[in-house]
């Protein structure tokens, strides 16, 4: 019990210890808390007061420069407003002394206008005067002449403009002559040069070829059975054989060179075989219509590059080559086209032009006769059209189309193809023709033209192939010509024989003649 009692008096002891301890330290730290708090409370007083005191000083600083910025402001806009008055004082002065200066003109236009219309008015009165004097003088004329003022100048404009038209003929035909001559000249030296920078042959060939025999007996051979053999050669060819008293020669007429030409490669070719029958004659026929064929490229391919033009078409190649066979009035036509394209070519570098285009324009312009045999058409119509056909170029179709004068010569090229053309034909040798026969058919020709009523001379020019006709003016007027064209056209077609075209022109002309005395 003692224990017990005296445990709890030793706990009772120890809280009441802890609590007064407790108490003490508590008193000591407010006490510590109170100091600190007052410390801090001064020195926050101490702050406050040295911050009024800073933004005290700042405050004075400040209005001190706003003060200094606030004069300055004032001292510049204070010169800036002067600079500015004075300006306008200087503006107000200048526009013073425009108005002056204005004022003053004003008064010299009124000065001007014044005079002006003062000396309008003495003008008018000087104009009214001479009308008047102009009234009478005119009045006084009339009287004198017996013509009124329009019968006058009517009669003054029509001798003028008679004796005007009079000198302007004489000059345009002053000139006509000056650049005919110059250009004649200048003609004939360019195509004499070509001439005689061109060496030809003249080669003549006829519709008939001649086949040599070794022996007579061969006629027998080829004539065969019946007539078999002859028949054969006959129909593949398209060949007349002609086998009369000739010794050791066969004849063959076709109005075609190459279908002759083949029958002259295929009947070498039998006789030089010796077997003839109608098998063998058909394949020696095919053989020889190969090599003709093969040899007309070739004519074209060697014609092209004596030529010295390139690009052409194989087609057009191929015609060129069947010109070697084709001849016109004892021309070889390819030979005739090569000389064509020579001296167009020449006289083309002569004048200064590149001579590509006159070479292959000379070169083409036959080659319609290549096919007139097989086609309807002249050959100028065929060569036209086939040059469209395969591309060539416009300068050459006008050339072709133009190089016997059925229509105008409008390009250089065309007039040189004209001119290569004729003298090809022209020259001494390079065709011929009976004679005979020749002028009959010209005579035929002009006369037909000459028996129509109206008609005064008739020409027939380019081997036949054109006649011109003059006609009385007074008996034929300008709507009866196509009439007249025709009709003789008409009696042509019925009464003559001819090859291709003939070409009607009609000319009708009114010549005005004067003296000078």
């Amino acid at each position: 019990m003692e224990l017990w009692l005296a445990l709890v008096l030793v706990a009772a002891a120890a809280l009441i210890g802890i609590a007064i301890g407790f108490v003490i330290g508590g008193l000591h730290r407010k006490k510590v808390a109170e100091n600190e708090i007052g410390s801090a409370e001064q020195e926050a007083k101490r702050i406050i007061s040295d911050a009024m005191k800073t933004a005290e000083a700042k405050k004075k600083e400040a209005i001190i420069e706003g003060k200094d910025e606030v004069h300055r402001l004032r001292t510049e806009a204070e010169k800036e407003i002067a600079e500015r008055r004075k300006e306008v004082q200087r503006q107000e002065r200048r526009l013073q002394q425009k108005e002056e200066t204005l004022d003053k003109k004003l008064d010299n236009l009124e000065k001007k206008e014044e005079n002006v219309a003062r000396k309008l008015k003495d003008a008018e009165k000087k104009l009214e005067e001479i009308e008047t004097i102009k009234k009478s003088q005119f009045e006084m004329l009339e009287r004198i002449s017996g013509y009124s003022v329009e019968q006058a100048k009517a009669y003054l404009l029509e001798q003028l403009d008679g004796e005007l038209a009079h000198e302007k003929s004489l000059k345009i035909m002053d000139y006509e002559q000056q650049l005919k001559d110059e250009a004649d000249k200048k003609a004939r030296n360019i195509i004499s040069l070509a001439i005689q920078r061109l060496a030809a042959d003249h080669v003549t060939e006829a519709t008939v070829s001649v086949v040599a025999l070794p022996n007579d007996e061969m006629k027998g051979r080829i004539i065969g059975r019946e007539g078999r053999n002859i028949r054969a050669i006959e129909t593949l060819t398209g060949v007349d054989l002609i086998i009369d008293d000739t010794p050791e020669a066969i004849t063959l007429s076709c109005f075609e060179p190459v279908r002759r030409e083949i029958a002259r490669v295929a009947l070498e070719k039998l006789i030089s075989d010796g077997r003839i029958h109608p098998t063998k004659i058909e394949e020696m026929v095919d053989k020889a219509r190969r090599e003709v064929e093969s040899a007309i490229k070739s004519a074209g391919e060697h014609a092209v590059i004596d030529a010295g033009i390139g690009n052409l078409h194989p087609e057009l190649i191929k015609l060129l080559g069947r010109l070697r066979y084709r001849t016109s009035y004892g021309q070889n036509v390819l030979n005739h086209s090569l000389e064509v394209s020579y001296i167009a070519g020449m006289m083309a570098t002569e004048l200064g032009m590149d001579p590509a285009v006159a070479k292959r324009a000379g070169l083409l312009h036959d080659i319609g006769k290549a096919l007139d045999h097989e086609m309807d058409g002249s050959h100028i119509e065929l060569g036209v059209e086939v040059a469209r056909k395969y591309k060539e170029s416009d300068a050459v179709i006008h050339a072709i189309h133009a190089h016997h004068g059925d229509i105008e010569a409008k390009t250089i090229v065309a007039c040189l193809v004209q001119a290569a053309d004729a003298i090809s034909a022209a020259r001494p040798g390079a065709r011929r023709e009976n004679l005979e026969n020749y002028i009959k058919r010209l005579e035929k020709l002009e006369n037909v033209a000459s028996s129509f009523d109206g008609v005064d001379t008739t020409f027939a020019i380019q081997a036949g192939r054109e006649i011109r006709i003059m006609v009385k003016p007074d008996v034929v007027s300008d709507d009866k010509m196509a009439v007249l064209a025709r009709d003789i056209c008409q009696k042509i077609e019925a009464e003559l024989e001819y090859p291709g075209h003939i070409k009607v022109h009609i000319i009708r002309e009114s010549r005005a003649i004067d003296f000078a005395k």
